[in-house]
């Protein structure tokens, strides 16, 4: 039987369903893998599990040996995939597309309303047992009945919290690579995007190009009155320039679920009430994260199998 490495707990579902093309073999630390903990893990491996926090590079696939056929990536971005040296290789890379798509909507739009309305300063307080009273000034935020909603990368997800802004009564604006004439929202430049949006999230996958795609120049460019949310991947957004920007009151706020240099965050960012921040919790529910830890199983049986993945990276 071919050994199938799993670089970290996955549901029992995905592991019966990998059972059935090979040896599953689960990395018994519950804690992303150092580089050589990772390389020794998957020698003589014909498929790996990988999570996001796992770099698998060339090093990574010549550790697993002439034999790795597949990396199963339990997740819709692969950044931490290096594509071209498996494909050199002949190693078949595949992601977890599409089941995603809801969870990460609804927690990006949950982030949009905790950041604008003050929840987590009002829990904090309530927590804290600190004193309180109703008055028309207590804590007030911004309403999204008529603000305009800027989304960077009208993908799955991005197209998602657009129809979730829309219930809200949201305008809505959009930028990436080309305009989409089946999606009917207004297609602008990033730069119009931050000038005209009151609230910007971001849905753009990590590449050289977007990486700090939120910087200095882009936070000063956006409303004094906006917000920030990001769900796609934390090296989008310059962190510390974030932090420069809420001190001098450059945007009202920012909404985290990933970071920069997972897991640790920018101090500065912890100490800001205008801030609200979630540890990478976009899938997580229940459901999502079974279902991408299945799909990742379906695409490894496939390759196994001699066909090719449900969902191949760059397909």
């Amino acid at each position: 039987m071919p050994k199938i490495a799993v670089t970290r707990w996955i549901p029992d579902e995905a592991v019966q369903v990998l059972g059935e093309a090979g040896e599953v073999e689960i990395s018994p630390e519950d804690r992303p893998l150092t580089p050589e903990e990772l390389r020794k893990f998957v020698a003589g491996s014909a498929a790996v599990v990988s999570m996001l926090h796992d770099r698998i590079d060339g090093s990574v696939a010549d550790a697993a040996g002439p034999g790795l056929k597949v990396v199963a990536n339990v997740a819709v971005g692969y950044d931490n995939v290096e594509v071209s040296a498996l494909a050199e290789r002949g190693v078949v890379v595949a992601n977890t597309p599409g089941v995603l798509t809801d969870a990460t909507a609804d927690l990006a739009f949950g982030l949009l309303l905790a950041v604008s309305r003050r929840l987590g300063e009002g829990e904090r307080l309530l927590r804290a047992r600190q004193p309180w009273s109703f008055h028309l000034g207590f804590l007030l935020g911004s309403g999204l009945q008529g603000k305009t909603l800027g989304i960077v990368g009208l993908g799955q997800i991005g197209r998602a919290v657009a129809r979730r802004a829309a219930a809200f009564g949201m305008r809505v604006v959009y930028s990436g690579r080309s305009a989409k004439p089946d999606f009917d929202g207004e297609f602008v430049s990033f730069d119009e995007l931050l000038r005209r949006s009151d609230f910007v999230s971001l849905h753009c996958p990590l590449t050289p190009g977007t990486r700090h795609l939120v910087d200095a120049d882009a936070l000063r460019a956006m409303k004094p009155g906006a917000y920030l949310v990001n769900t796609t991947r934390g090296p989008v957004v310059d962190e510390s320039a974030l932090a420069d920007a809420l001190e001098a009151g450059e945007i009202a706020g920012a909404a985290l679920d990933v970071f920069e240099k997972e897991p640790d965050v920018e101090p500065r960012l912890l100490e800001r009430d205008d801030v609200v921040l979630t540890p990478h919790l976009g899938s997580a529910t229940v459901e999502t994260r079974t279902a991408m830890a299945v799909l990742a199983a379906r695409n490894v049986v496939s390759v196994l199998a001699g066909a090719k993945p449900l969902t191949e990276v760059g397909r």
